[in-house]
């Protein structure tokens, strides 16, 4: 079942700036990324149809404060995607703890909602946008996603995740709380960084509310990115 909802982190790259908006700096400054996936996996689900994505990003940082825009293809529903988003990261005797808000716009949300039977929208901002809370201590990090505005009503997702050098784990739970919607899903995702730059995911549907909701197909994912000076 496809609902539209896209919260934070809908690739591995948003995944990475995430969890790098921990850290505060002491000067403002601005910096910019972009790369390649072999698909579009978002929280355990493929959302490109195997099709592979070109993403980007910048990124204005400023103590502990961070605001930016984030661009991706691959999207086989909703078209090309730009995220807005900004928030707040500080580190206190080895807890972290991160705010932020993300708002999300898609090309062909417009037609995809008149296909769906939602009918036309001319302007989506502001329309689906995400309240993001990531706690953190040491290796470990719990994050709870709350959809506050668009998409599937009283929608949450929570990720347990954890790095230990190289490798990182999370495990991530879609929480859609109208008993009768069905759509309930947890997926394991594994990935290994190879550099700062090359990274290779595996991701797996391991518990779904209703059989045959998603595809439980054990996915394999490469990402390259790179700074952009």
């Amino acid at each position: 079942m496809k609902h539209f909802v896209k919260p934070l982190s809908a690739s591995i790259a948003a995944a990475v700036l995430a969890a790098a908006s921990f850290a505060p700096v002491a000067n403002a400054e601005i910096a910019a990324s972009a790369g390649v996936a072999s698909m579009y996996l978002w929280r355990g689900i493929d959302l490109g149809d195997g099709s592979a994505a070109v993403f980007g990003d910048i990124k204005y940082t400023a103590g502990g404060f961070y605001t930016g825009i984030w661009g991706s293809s691959g999207d086989s529903s909703l078209g090309n995607e730009y995220d807005l988003f900004a928030g707040y990261g500080l580190e206190l005797g080895g807890f972290k703890v991160d705010l932020s808000v993300w708002n999300y716009n898609y090309s062909d949300l417009d037609e995809a909602r008149a296909a769906d039977g939602l009918g036309p929208q001319d302007d989506t901002t502001g329309e689906m946008s995400d309240v993001i809370l990531t706690l953190g201590y040491g290796p470990v990090a719990f994050t709870i996603y709350d959809q506050v505005a668009g998409g599937a009503e009283d929608y949450e997702y929570y990720t347990l995740a954890a790095t230990f050098g190289q490798f990182s784990g999370k495990v991530g739970f879609h929480d859609y709380q109208a008993e009768e919607d069905g759509s309930d899903m947890t997926h394991v995702d594994l990935s290994y960084a190879y550099n700062s730059n090359l990274s290779f995911t595996l991701s797996k549907v391991v518990d779904e509310q209703e059989d045959d909701s998603y595809d439980d197909d054990l996915m394999f994912v490469v990402s390259y990115a790179l700074p952009i000076n």
